[in-house]
């Protein structure tokens, strides 16, 4: 995966942010979602460099990014704390200003981002997601039963941890099946695959995980609603692609959603399941470069 690409650690603030860079351009900072790994754009990374400088970072607590410390109060894994320390990565690769292509779990760190470093992005990515607050408001009987995970991973430490060590591979491949179109594994590729079964092998990623969800039903969830009382809204332009058989579809228009959060939204619906970027890399593709080029 990600041939010709180099790759860093980058040292910021006590922690190490993993990340791949290739291309040339204009500088295009890539976050993954849950559970996966930066592995997940290895479909598109090579298409995306061909317009642009590509980072491809694991988010903190992923991958082989550094976990950051368990203190209880989960700020260093609210979107907010992993928003800045990858900020500052980007400043010690020499981007102050860039744009943002989130999936999942990186998606609401890249629109964190957006409200809190203004003056850096310059355009927003978002795929397969709502704004959090938004999530917890259309929390009906369908969206639980599907999106179980949120609440799960939410409980106090260490139960969800524990009933995930006891078989990780196997929870981390029933998440990854039932969140496909087609239901089973075939979209990924064996060496993302791989990534993204090591790191489910580590108790502290687990924990991490699990800490990301306490922060997104805590602190997250508070910033969100503050930002939206105070009527504030996202000011880099937002292209936002979400999936027939994902989490967003299921609130109804999640499109219009989008539209009560940032000054400047366009979109569109494609055919896939959660993991767009490996289940349809062609239309990522197609939504995305277009939009950070022009």
């Amino acid at each position: 995966m990600f041939a010709g690409f180099e790759e860093k650690l980058i040292s910021v603030s006590g922690e190490k942010i993993h990340v791949r860079i290739g291309g040339k351009g204009r500088p295009l900072l890539f976050l993954h979602g849950y559970p996966q790994t930066l592995a997940t754009w290895c479909k598109v990374a090579d298409r995306f460099a061909e317009h642009f400088t590509c980072i491809i970072a694991d988010l903190p607590g992923y991958g082989r990014s550094s976990v950051p410390p368990f203190d209880g109060e989960q700020a260093h894994y609210s979107k907010r704390g992993m928003a800045n320390l990858l900020v500052d990565c980007m400043s010690e690769l020499g981007f102050e200003r860039f744009s943002v292509l989130g999936h999942d779990r990186g998606a609401r760190v890249a629109y964190r981002m957006a409200f809190d470093h203004p003056e850096r992005v310059e355009k927003l990515g978002i795929v397969e997601v709502v704004p959090t607050a938004l999530m917890w408001d259309h929390f009906n009987d369908r969206m639980s039963f599907s999106a179980y995970h949120w609440t799960f991973l939410a409980q106090p430490h260490p139960l969800p941890e524990t009933m995930i060590g006891a078989n990780p591979e196997f929870y981390l491949d029933w998440t990854l099946k039932v969140w496909t179109q087609d239901k089973s594994l075939d979209a990924f590729d064996p060496d993302a695959l791989a990534e993204y079964r090591l790191a489910a092998t580590q108790a502290d990623r687990i924990r991490a995980w699990c800490e990301d969800y306490r922060a997104g039903y805590t602190i997250d969830r508070e910033l969100d609603e503050a930002d939206r009382k105070a009527g504030r809204k996202i000011k880099a332009p937002l292209h936002f692609l979400y999936t027939s058989h994902g989490f967003p579809a299921q609130t109804g228009n999640p499109l219009e959603l989008w539209r009560e959060w940032a000054e400047t939204v366009t979109g569109s619906q494609t055919e896939a399941g959660h993991f767009v970027q490996e289940e349809n890399p062609d239309s990522v593709v197609g939504n995305f470069v277009p939009f950070f080029a022009s």
